[in-house]
């Protein structure tokens, strides 16, 4: 009698299933890795929020990486009021109508050296407290599908550019003599007369409006059924009162 060959042809066939599970998890494995590098370096994000913040905005989104970011808005912005003398600001504030007492000059050199110091920190706090503000608005109250850690990594993101603008503005606040020299909406509409409307346009700083509508480009990151101009709508509106409300106060 002949023997029967034996039939490999199930062994084979779940060896090859095996194979093909196994090739399946390992290009998973590639893939997560691949977009584990491809999320960019601070110095990419950072060009990327002047020239391409939708890009931006998205690998954050995506990583909410936010402590390069707030490190390098809060020196900037703490290298900008060094470099502002104390006796300047000083002087901006009397001409503004505001009340400012008279130091000795060991006290103007003291302030000169911890005002910085106090900016770091004010901005560190203001950069938490206004990300909140953010995660309430979108998340809480209109029921976006975002987090607190993805809303400060955007907030992080777009305060680089009115650090920049501050620290771009030193050498012409020096050259004018006006500490509070900022891009607003008064230097277009100069023709206002004195008052409120002026007052308004003058607390409208336009570099301000350029850093809310990349939060809105965020926003619309994060959750993309929440549209860019849904996003920039809500919060150019926050943007425009807070601006009515300053005017008020400082046309008094």
């Amino acid at each position: 009698m002949h023997e029967s060959p034996v039939n490999d042809g199930p062994e084979e066939s779940s060896d090859s299933t095996e194979n093909s599970a196994a090739t399946e998890v390992h290009g998973v494995a590639e893939e997560g890795e691949a977009e584990e590098v491809a999320f960019p370096s601070l110095f990419t994000r950072f060009i990327d929020v002047f020239f391409s913040p939708g890009k931006a905005m998205e690998a954050v989104a995506r990583k909410p990486a936010w402590g390069g970011a707030l490190l390098v808005a809060v020196f900037l912005i703490a290298l900008a009021t060094a470099l502002i003398p104390f006796e300047m600001v000083m002087e901006s504030q009397l001409e503004a109508g505001r009340d400012a007492p008279e130091m000795p000059e060991a006290m103007m050199n003291v302030l000169g050296i911890i005002t910085p110091i106090f900016a770091v920190i004010g901005v560190t706090l203001v950069s938490f407290f206004v990300a909140g503000l953010y995660w309430v608005i979108f998340s809480f109250m209109l029921g976006d599908e975002g987090r607190y850690p993805q809303y400060l990594a955007v907030g992080t993101h777009a305060s680089l550019i009115p650090a920049v603008a501050l620290l771009a503005l030193v050498p012409l606040k020096l050259m004018t003599g006006d500490a509070a020299l900022t891009l607003n909406l008064g230097n277009i509409l100069f023709f206002l007369p004195e008052g409120y409307l002026a007052a308004a346009a003058k607390a409208l700083d336009l570099i301000g409006v350029w850093s809310v509508l990349v939060v809105a480009q965020g926003a619309h990151a994060i959750d993309s059924k929440r549209s860019f101009g849904s996003a920039a709508a809500i919060l150019l509106t926050l943007t425009f009162a807070m601006a009515l409300i300053v005017g008020y106060f400082t046309s008094r």
